[in-house]
């Protein structure tokens, strides 16, 4: 099992949300399904909300190929739960994350092991999978290249794919490699852009086990983070790099324990254009921080964890609000029978301003940040508890409005966009920041269009006949 994987594992549906939870007023939680191992087990990241609607993820254990295999499946809103794929090990096994929807239509992901690429238990895999839950694998990794994909993959303006390993590559750490970046085009040919531990030796100065998913800022450049290394020496704490697509790397800061350490992934850039992330331990107290980070490296703590309000926080997502969610595996209060805390929902602002939204108790450890659905709402995943001990699929809902998502969400003047959304039938206006754009509604919840010429970055916006809808992300005009 990947390594730092087993370090973070320690709306149709408002019509079934149910008061069955320890919820703030005006919040509602609602348990949408409850994996028997059948299906899969210790569902593995959040969810995505992919054009029909309907929402995708992934099982790191669990499904009819045994203990070790994992899933992939696909929730209505209703949580009616179907599996569209089993792993066996010969096309990966142990999803630790996510999947992405490419513009393509097809949903792209990586499994930590499995594949032919190594020996024994594989080195992991790359695949895609179209939306009826046919298989094909892009790429095995063989530890030259990588090994241990461990987070979401995501597409960038040029249409490649970009991702981390968390070892593997070129440089030895602790006996195998230190990790890698990559790029992969939709036909799987892989590009190792970055081998960590390419400066500072043993000490890895430009950090160690990237960790997670990258992000494509508003300036084209791809940000990260990595577990270990660093410029404090030994181990380290981890880092917060960028990279260009070509993969000339700038390390941006290096934590010293009293800013975090382990910084936990899956950044979201903010409003201001700073990022902001998380590390899983570390701070003021130890239980981890919430920070901000400026492109050039000022890094700024916004919040210490202290235990009582989550443990262990595992990244943030942007919501249409300007706030910042997140979960924590561990802490908040209600003892789990393996943890001190079962896990906590947060909000949190880009001033710092925090407030826990959900503890859970009979679902517990949330492994990744939720997403917000279209209709206004947050889904997530837990990978123990239930009604079988097996991991959930869970809702909140907060209260904030419906909206519309690119995808991607960055791209050249007339590159093809695709638009979620929810009641779209009947939209007679797309504009790019202010410029009309023409489209076509294929459906109510999609409608796919171009970026105009004369487009620049900024909001999109769709007009339907319930009101007009504005994007929950700036789309980003590429040169």
């Amino acid at each position: 099992m990947n390594k730092l994987n087993c370090v973070m594992k320690a709306c149709g549906f408002f019509l079934l949300w149910a008061a069955t939870a320890v919820a703030l007023p005006a919040q509602t939680f609602l348990r949408l399904h409850s994996f028997d191992g059948s299906d899969g087990f210790d569902p593995s990241g959040a969810v995505v909300q992919a054009t029909d609607g309907d929402l995708y993820g992934t099982t790191h254990n669990g499904g009819a190929n045994g203990y070790y295999t994992g899933t992939i499946y696909k929730i209505t809103p209703t949580g009616v739960l179907i599996t569209l794929h089993n792993f066996d090990g010969t096309d990966g096994q142990a999803p630790a994350a996510g999947l992405i929807q490419g513009i393509d239509g097809n949903l792209y992901g990586t499994t930590t092991e499995g594949g032919s690429g190594c020996p024994e238990v594989g080195c992991g895999t790359v695949f895609k999978i179209t939306l009826g839950g046919t298989l094909t694998t892009l790429h095995e990794f063989d530890a030259t290249d990588g090994e241990g994909p461990n987070g979401a993959l995501l597409q960038a303006a040029d249409g490649n794919f970009y991702g981390t390993t968390s070892s593997g590559g070129a440089y030895i750490c602790d006996g195998s490699g230190c990790g890698t970046i990559f790029k992969i085009a939709p036909d799987g040919t892989l590009t190792t852009l970055y081998n960590f531990c390419s400066r500072g030796g043993i000490n890895c100065t430009d950090g160690r086990n990237p960790n997670g998913a990258l992000v494509q800022g508003t300036d084209g450049n791809l940000y990260g983070t990595t577990y270990a290394g660093g410029s404090m020496g030994g181990f380290g704490y981890g880092t917060i790099f960028k990279t260009t697509l070509n993969g000339t790397l700038t390390t941006l800061y290096s934590f010293d324990y009293t800013t975090g350490t382990g910084p936990s992934a899956d950044l979201a850039q903010g409003a201001d254009g700073n990022f902001y992330g998380t590390a899983a331990r570390g701070g003021t107290i130890g239980n981890g921080t919430v920070f901000k980070i400026t492109s050039q490296g000022m890094l700024t703590t916004l919040y210490n964890f202290d235990g009582t309000d989550g443990d262990l926080p595992t990244g943030l997502v942007r919501a249409t609000d300007g706030n910042f969610y997140g979960t924590t595996p561990a802490g908040g209060g209600r003892a789990c029978s393996f943890i001190d805390g079962c896990g906590t929902v947060f909000e949190i602002s880009a001033s710092g301003a925090f407030r826990t939204l959900y503890i859970f108790h009979r679902s517990h450890s949330p492994p990744a940040p939720p997403i917000q659905d279209t209709r206004g709402g947050f889904y997530g995943t837990t990978v123990g508890g239930g009604s079988y001990g097996d991991g959930t699929i869970f809702g909140l809902s907060i209260g904030l409005s419906p909206f519309v998502k690119t995808n991607p969400a960055s791209g050249t003047v007339g590159a093809v966009v695709y638009i979620l959304g929810t009641n779209l039938v009947g939209a007679t206006s797309v504009t790019f920041n202010g410029t009309v754009a023409t489209f076509t509604v294929v459906s109510a919840s999609e409608i796919t269009t171009t970026v105009p010429t004369g487009a620049t970055t900024g909001t999109v916006q769709v007009v339907t006949p319930g009101g007009t809808l504005s994007s929950n992300v700036p789309f980003t005009v590429a040169p």
